[in-house]
């Protein structure tokens, strides 16, 4: 729909408008016949592609160069924990322990994923900063003006990390990105400009996988909204092995939790009585 056919219809005439029909530019399947995809026939024309490639056409319309499909699935894959501690996951294979469909399970676990501590909520608030900071500083703001002002008025995603502040996970990304020519990208320069900021003050604010993450999809020229659809399937291939296992153990035996080892600090216990009688 235009921009001017939006102004135009309002209320029941803008329901009317969609009554009965699908406006599409995304595709349509005819079954017996064709699919298309994006205006182009999907069983002819796009079958070539790999499946990264695709689902990142499918999101953006543009297509993933065949170095940028790598790096892609390179970073789901050194996501891939299959630990059922970490958060998403304990969610998945404690569904899979209660028996839950493998579907319902994986959901559960896709939908905790974007949690805002360590989860897609943080590389997508990550990417707004980077995204904000590079057109700022290229306008000739200073970088560490930029940065303080930023960490004053919330916090800066992307950066530091529970436990050990050192990302196993970033030299191996960073080996093949400069191995596929895509190193150089100016919000992954500017990431790590802001982490030598950071550092100056904070000794374990070192950069973590968002902030990578966020950087590297940015170069891309993706937007905050088609990265968070693209990296729906990062924790996919480690939260599938945590649900098998956790289905193969006894019911209800995975996290079990005495409750001589929950430490309680709310109201002490208290006797009830009843109320006196009227009679």
């Amino acid at each position: 729909m235009s921009a001017h056919l939006k102004e135009v219809l309002q209320g029941p005439a803008l329901l009317q408008h969609h009554a009965g029909r699908l406006h599409t530019k995304v595709g349509a399947a005819f079954p017996g016949s064709h699919a298309v995809f994006r205006g182009h026939d999907l069983h002819r024309d796009l079958c070539s592609l790999e499946w990264v490639q695709l689902y990142a056409y499918g999101i953006t319309g543009r297509h993933l160069s065949a170095e940028q499909a790598e790096l892609v699935q390179a970073m789901w894959t050194h996501t891939s924990y299959p630990d059922a501690r970490l958060w998403n996951n304990r969610v998945a294979a404690l569904a899979g322990n209660a028996r839950s469909s493998a579907s319902l399970a994986m959901v559960a676990g896709m939908a905790v994923s974007e949690a805002t501590t360590y989860g897609g909520q943080a590389t997508m608030l990550c990417m707004t900063f980077l995204q904000t900071a590079l057109r700022r500083v290229q306008a000739g703001e200073a970088l560490a003006d930029v940065v303080w002002e930023e960490t004053a008025r919330s916090k800066i995603y992307g950066f530091g990390r529970p436990i050990n502040s050192h990302d196993e996970r970033i030299p191996f990304i960073m080996e093949l990105a400069e191995r596929l020519g895509l190193h150089n990208g100016p919000h992954l320069a500017l990431a790590w400009q802001v982490e030598q900021v950071l550092l100056s003050r904070y000794a374990q604010l070192q950069m973590n996988y968002s902030g990578l993450h966020a950087a590297i999809i940015a170069d891309m020229g993706m937007s905050v909204r088609e990265l968070q659809l693209l990296r729906m399937p990062i924790f996919i291939a480690g939260m599938a092995p945590c649900v098998v296992e956790a289905a193969e153990k006894p019911e209800r035996v995975l996290f079990a939790t005495p409750c001589s080892a929950v430490e309680y600090s709310g109201p002490a216990p208290r006797e009830w009585r009843t109320a006196a009688s009227p009679n």
